[in-house]
């Protein structure tokens, strides 16, 4: 009864009427159902009532003195508190027009005349529930409002079948939209999604639609201003009587702050503190998935096991500070000598460069190489590595010099899991410290030694170089009508001081990994040009002296420049000069290529294609290089009386050659048959054993003289 009674003494009328009789008899009636009454005569005594007692319901008479009824609800409603105040508009039963205006000025309801007083309790009590339920549901919002603000969740509605979807507000400002309420298509939903995870968000939203599967996903979203925010999203579906989904509600949580949290925890847990490095935990799982495409692919992998020489006595002598900073500066030298692009287990640097290097504590660094094709290339990488730790770092305001140790093992030789591979460098980088330190060394005795040649070899390169141990053996090439000698290919060869005359397959491959081929090639292209002006003053006929280019000489600096300047030397006249050049140098840049082509035909000389047909030259292309020779490759020839399919192919490439305008030199011709078959099939050239093997300067001139008497063979 206290609750009913505190209820009735809450809900408050307030009573508009400059009718003194209407306002007793309304406060009779109402004051009878248990409701407080307060009277105004009055607009202006309305809203100084309204303004002091803050009625639940205002009944409001339309016709009114010094303030009609209309005019005092539209100010009720610009005072506080009366936006959402119930207005009741009283007026005469058939004043439609008043009913009209009434609703324009913001009334709540209206009240004919004639009252019929037994239901006006009624009424106004249905209008107080109706108030109080509004109010109710509008705090609601309110606090829900609050509550999605405070967690960054906003809700949704998708119409599938309209195809609009609207936004709260609390979901445009998670979206990066105005704060209203938004009304747009799925489509424009999803444009707002990082385009990397519109696919994902797609598919999770078809699941829901079509296998009725919970919408719960993660993704990014691109802010107007374009900053990245990370959003949780969770749905319903709603489906119609035929099970076609209808709708979908759902919910969008700004999830940005808790994905960089979890992104630090994760570094704290996979990063090493000092020095931003994986840490072993990283390196393991980099490691496994390196490993698991390594057995799939059917590649080598290298692990490379690195740590600082005297280390301990840095560490106890300049103390634990001063070993930390040595620690970052080294494995910020290792890094910026590993080139991204050869590692699997990649890292982000302080200065934003990729790297595999990894500590696994102490002074213990590993590297992770995959996909190698040549086992080699480790060691080129480790050797690399260690050439630039030797630098002199300053620690403590000292200088110093660290240098490394450095163990290899390799997969699947040495072990096909990590922890064996792990194990084997380890001993390796051991036995490397064994043998004087700032070394590397392989797991297998077998690859060391092979390594080592190979390196040794790189070395004694550079020294042949300065030393002029390379000369150039000359072989000829005859006219197969005639058997005239009408050219030389200059081939180069190495004079070992110890090892005698070492074979170009044994050094040209790592002359062009090392570059060395650059200076070794002008060499040859030099030596090659003064040999032939020498042989001319002396009153042998002139010839076509063959060159050949490598990739590397012909793309990595002005060809056509060092050409001239070396034709320019030597006196040389550049029809005397032919270049060669492989299918596969031409074909890589075409473009760039026909242009320099170009180029070296306007001073003079000749172009000519060697090894033809073991490449993929497309005769698009090739029509349009600037050529007059096609090489063919010794590979057809030495098969040509037994093979059919190279008979075949021979045929091809001269008349190939033919319909280009261009003339053809087999390579690799041994035998008379052979001679006679290139011969009869139209080819103008020959070179080979049976006209004669390479020779040095000083035996090639006889042959020269001899040749001017009579034909070869």
């Amino acid at each position: 009864m206290k609750n009913d009674h505190r209820k009735q003494k809450d809900s408050v009328i307030l009573v508009v009427d400059d009718d003194m009789a209407m306002r007793m008899l309304m406060r009779e009636s109402l004051e009878q159902g248990g409701m407080r009454v307060e009277e105004a005569d009055n607009g202006v005594e309305a809203l100084s009532a309204f303004e002091r007692f803050h009625p639940d319901v205002v009944l409001m008479d339309v016709n009114m003195p010094k303030m009609d009824g209309f005019t005092a609800c539209s100010k009720l409603r610009q005072m506080p508190g009366g936006e959402d105040a119930t207005v009741v508009m009283v007026t005469g039963l058939d004043d439609v027009q008043s009913i009209e205006q009434a609703y324009e000025v913001g009334a709540t309801d209206f009240i004919t005349k004639p009252i019929n007083w037994p239901i006006l309790n009624h009424r106004v009590r249905y209008l107080i529930r109706a108030t109080t339920a509004f109010r109710n549901l509008h705090r609601s919002e309110i606090r829900l409002s609050q509550a999605q603000r405070i967690a960054r969740i906003g809700n949704w509605d998708w119409d599938i079948v309209g195809n609009a979807l609207y936004f709260s507000e609390e979901s445009c400002l998670i979206f990066g939209l105005e704060p209203q309420a938004f009304v747009s298509t799925f489509e424009t939903f999803l444009s707002i999604a990082h385009p990397e995870d519109r696919e994902h968000l797609t598919n999770a939203i078809d699941k829901a639609l079509y296998k009725n599967e919970p919408y719960n996903a993660d993704h990014r979203i691109i802010l107007p201003d374009g900053t990245v925010r990370a959003v949780h999203g969770e749905a319903e579906v709603v489906f119609g009587e035929s099970g076609k989904p209808i709708s979908m509600h759902g919910i969008a949580q700004d999830i940005t702050e808790r994905k960089k949290a979890e992104e630090k925890i994760r570094h704290l847990a996979y990063y090493d503190v000092l020095t931003g490095l994986p840490n072993r935990q990283m390196f393991k799982e980099y490691a496994a998935h390196a490993l698991a495409g390594a057995q799939r692919d059917g590649t080598k992998m290298a692990l490379l096991y690195l740590d600082i020489d005297q280390f301990k006595r840095i560490n106890d002598t300049l103390g634990h500070t001063a070993g930390d900073e040595l620690l970052k500066i080294f494995a910020k030298q290792i890094n910026g000598n590993i080139r991204g692009s050869d590692f699997f287990a990649k890292s982000q640097t302080e200065e934003g460069m990729l790297s595999s290097l990894s500590r696994l504590g102490g002074d213990e660094f590993t590297i992770l190489l995959t996909g190698l094709t040549e086992v080699e290339h480790a060691a080129a990488a480790a050797k690399r590595i260690l050439e630039n730790l030797s630098a002199p770092v300053k620690i403590s305001g000292k200088e110093f010099i660290v240098t490394g140790s450095m163990g290899i093992s390799i997969f699947p030789t040495d072990g096909e899991d990590i922890d064996t591979l792990l194990k084997n460098a380890d001993i390796a980088m051991y036995h490397a410290k064994d043998t004087g330190r700032n070394k590397f060394q392989f797991y297998s005795e077998e690859m060391n030694v092979r390594t080592i040649k190979r390196l040794t070899m790189e070395a004694e390169l550079k020294k042949a170089l300065e030393r002029d141990e390379f000369v150039l053996y000359y072989q000829p090439q005859v006219e197969a009508e005639t058997g005239t000698i009408v050219g030389l290919e200059a081939l180069v060869r190495w004079e070992h001081p110890e090892n005698g005359l070492v074979s170009p397959l044994e050094f040209i491959t790592i002359a062009e990994e090392t570059g060395l081929i650059i200076p070794l090639g002008e060499w040859v292209l030099q030596t090659a040009c003064e040999q032939m002006q020498a042989w001319q003053q002396t009153g042998l006929t002139p010839l076509r002296i063959a060159v050949n280019l490598s990739g590397r000489q012909f793309k990595q600096y002005d060809i056509v420049k060092s050409v001239q300047n070396i034709l320019d030397a030597t006196r040389l006249d550049p029809r005397y000069l032919e270049l060669e050049l492989t299918e596969s140098v031409l074909m890589n840049d075409v473009e760039e290529n026909i242009a320099t082509l170009r180029k070296l035909k306007e001073i003079g000389l000749k172009l000519s294609v060697d090894d033809f047909g073991t490449g993929y030259s497309s005769m698009s292309y090739l029509k349009r290089f600037p050529l007059d020779t096609l090489k063919i490759d010794r590979c057809f020839v030495k098969d040509i009386m037994t093979d059919p399919n190279d008979a075949a192919i021979t045929k091809a490439i001269i008349a190939l050659a033919k319909s280009l305008n261009l003339k053809t030199i087999a390579e690799g011709v041994e035998t008379e048959d052979q001679f006679t078959s290139l011969r009869e099939e139209g080819c103008d050239q020959i070179q080979g054993y049976l006209i004669s093997k390479p020779l040095p300067a000083e035996k090639i001139v006889a042959l020269l003289k001899a040749g001017e008497n009579e034909s070869i063979p």
